[in-house]
């Protein structure tokens, strides 16, 4: 397959790119600026244009939506989730995720059995509330509800989409403190990857394959 991977600079994103190549994938990164990727940061219009430009006619399998942020861990109800996280937050995890498939939808159009992967997480999940961290659990949410709300209407253009929680991962992100390593959750990502067709399109899925309650 022909892959693209957003965030592919560090932690999930990289390790994905590595698991994927080494399983004979075609893989293009991108990241806001690092050496031997496509720049593309995910909250800029002016970028996702000129990655699709760059992208024309160019086919693309599977799409990966990995770039995200999660800026409010600590934070307390009484005095912390200023705006300006809230705003960033969304435009990474949420609008990024919605411009990213947008731009590059020509490509995927291009493809047999074309699909996109959006990395969420279980903390979006309706039915997981335990508090705290409200601006990464209402993203999660959203996009969430995004991706289900994609499945829906690019089903009859033959385009497959799915949700995953790539598992308590032990990242920049994660911690040091996580269930499993960045390989584990890289290596069942993919295999969720080669799963994704129109049979399961809109699925909520964790990273080794179990369905995850909305």
């Amino acid at each position: 397959m022909d892959v693209l991977i957003t965030g592919a600079n560090r932690g999930i994103g990289a390790a994905l790119a590595e698991t994927l190549r080494a399983r004979g994938d075609t893989v293009l990164g991108t990241a806001r600026n690092h050496p031997g990727l496509l720049p593309l940061d995910v909250t800029d219009p002016d970028a996702h244009k000129a990655l699709a430009d760059r992208l024309a006619g160019r086919k693309i399998d599977a799409l990966i939506c990995n770039a995200g942020v999660y800026e409010d861990k600590g934070h307390s109800l009484e005095t912390g989730y200023p705006a300006e996280i809230w705003e960033r937050t969304f435009a990474v995890n949420v609008t990024g995720v919605f411009l990213t498939i947008q731009a590059l939808l020509p490509n995927l159009r291009q493809a047999s059995s074309p699909r996109i992967m959006i990395i969420g997480s279980q903390m979006g999940s309706d039915t997981r509330a335990p508090g705290g961290s409200y601006v990464y659990r209402a993203s999660k949410a959203a996009v969430l509800n995004l991706g289900r709300n994609l499945a829906a209407d690019l089903r009859a253009k033959g385009v497959a989409v799915g949700v995953y929680h790539p598992g308590w991962v032990r990242t920049d992100m994660g911690g040091g403190a996580a269930d499993i390593s960045v390989d584990e959750a890289a290596r069942g990502l993919a295999d969720r990857l080669n799963a994704l067709s129109l049979v399961n399109t809109g699925c909520f899925e964790t990273w080794d394959g179990r369905a995850h309650p909305y």
